[in-house]
């Protein structure tokens, strides 16, 4: 018998291994980095020009580099700026957000349960017969309204099956229903408005509300999705023309046999009313969220403002998941098990967030977050914003890449870069929207997400030909929002 080895080769680590090693290279930092601290305003941010040094307190791995992941999460700030579960002072961990992502996870995973979401995609996908072009405007739409609200990317994966085989019925290729689903989620998370895991993360740690930012987040999506539309239904059309313009035209039949034999009216749900009002239910989960932090005092509206955060958001969630559980008829049973299981799915997340915090825990005890600080306002003093927020979102690409976990790179960067904003004088918000966009964008591409080679395979569609693909597409998004982030410095608290 032929004998099967394995294939050895490079295995890029995960992120807890990439963020352990990063703990271990801070740990490191304190014992060569110099302390020092900057002296404070009446709202706790950094004075430009105060910074000076004072005793080091280096760190250590296993007593304070380890222990730093319990402080990250449950920590206590102290008068003194040091970080402990045992001090004495004002919330500092991770817990509420982390805890947070585990209730998203039981409410997205009851709401699947229930069919509301699939069935609503199929009904659209059958509705639209006949009218492909509008198919692939609407199908891009609903993903990037997906992904913009609560991060819709592991999700999709269900999808990939039925869409791929709905367009290669209407002429197209395997590309298009890859793109059509990949694509559409990838501009909505890229410019999320309300994503908990992307902007509600970051927001939490660079110390704003979810709703700074909106509008130029709100302009991105719109825009971004619209010239995503017309990329994809131009190379579309042009395949349905002449069929050998296809990047897979070397898997035609295959792909036709393979898909369109799983293409069954009996085999999906029906958009019954009951979900149509489960949709309903969902959307109007994210909108009372949304509602909630928007500063409508400061907007001189005179409508009542709820100033809820992540707390309020887990209660939010978790009863809208249980409504949704209940109007599905799962039963109680059904409803606890399957909010459990989701939960569970999104455990790996919340763990993140807890060790990414772990790494600003280090910095903070050890004394060197204002030092780095002080080096950057240093450079600072020779750009302007404009500099400044371009050569952040194109730092956070190597690092989207380094940490693939969107809630973990926002926990890591977010309590340097925060501060960063406001020695550069321009709003937090443009970083959270840097940031966002960078990893967006890159997770288009990003081999470590599983999400991009999941997609790919499910789809029949060789990552070469992917790229070859989508470059063009990834520039113009680059430059768009890039634009939208220089915007955001000329013109402060009046368009974006």
């Amino acid at each position: 018998m032929a004998e099967n080895k394995e294939k050895k080769g490079f295995k890029f680590p995960s992120a807890f291994t990439i963020l352990f090693l990063l703990i271990i290279v801070v740990v490191i930092a304190t014992w060569v980095v110099p302390a020092g601290q900057y002296e404070l305003n009446a709202d706790g941010d950094p004075i430009p020009g105060s910074y000076h040094e004072v005793e080091s307190n280096p760190q250590r791995i296993i007593s304070d580099g380890l222990l730093a992941i319990v402080n990250g999460t449950f920590g206590i700030q102290a008068e003194d700026g040091s970080i402990s579960i045992y001090n004495v002072g004002e919330l500092y961990g991770a817990i509420d957000v982390a805890f947070f992502v585990l209730v998203i996870g039981g409410f997205l995973a009851i709401t699947m349960e229930t069919g509301a979401i699939d069935a609503g995609i199929y009904k659209i996908t059958t509705g639209l017969k006949g009218k492909e072009k509008w198919m692939i405007a609407i199908l891009m739409t609903v993903f990037a309204v997906g992904g913009t609200t609560y991060g819709m990317a592991e999700e999709t994966l269900a999808f990939y099956g039925l869409i791929v085989a709905v367009m290669i019925a209407a002429g197209y290729d395997a590309l298009v229903g890859v793109a059509v689903v990949m694509i559409g989620a990838g501009i909505g998370v890229l410019a999320s408005t309300v994503n908990p895991f992307a902007t509600g993360v970051a927001s939490a740690f660079a110390g704003i509300s979810i709703a700074d930012g909106m509008v130029s987040r709100l302009f991105i999506l719109v825009v971004g999705t619209l010239i995503g539309i017309i990329f994809v239904t131009r190379y579309a059309e042009k395949v349905r023309a002449d069929p050998s313009k296809s990047l897979v035209y070397d898997k035609k039949d295959e792909n036709e046999k393979h898909f369109l034999r799983d293409l069954q009216a009996e085999t999906q749900p029906e958009f019954s009313g009951r979900r149509k009002a489960i949709m309903l239910l969902f959307a109007l989960a994210f909108l009372i969220m949304i509602y909630s932090v928007i500063p409508w005092n400061d907007l001189g509206l005179g409508i009542p403002q709820l100033d809820w955060w992540f707390g309020e958001f887990a209660a939010l969630f978790l009863f809208f998941a249980i409504v949704i559980g209940f109007v599905g008829r799962m039963g109680e049973t059904a409803i606890s098990e399957t909010f459990v299981n989701g939960a569970r799915d999104m455990l790996g997340v919340a763990l993140i967030i807890g060790v990414a915090r772990g790494v600003s825990v280090i910095m903070n005890n050890g004394l060197i977050v204002d030092t780095v600080l002080a080096w950057a306002e240093g450079l600072l003093n020779t750009m302007g914003g404009a500099v400044f927020v371009n050569i952040t979102h194109l730092l956070y690409l190597p690092l989207g890449f380094l940490i693939p976990s969107s809630s973990g790179l926002a926990t890591v960067t977010m309590p340097i870069m925060a501060p960063l904003a406001d020695i550069a004088s321009i709003d937090r918000s443009l970083v959270v929207t840097a940031y966002q966009s960078a990893s967006g964008l890159l997770n288009l591409v990003n081999p470590t997400f599983a999400v991009v080679m999941g997609g790919l395979a499910l789809g029949r569609v060789g990552y070469q030909k992917w790229l070859r693909f989508v470059a063009p597409l990834m520039l113009i998004l680059f430059l768009l929002y890039a634009l939208v982030l220089t915007a955001g410095v000329f013109f402060p608290g009046q368009i974006f």
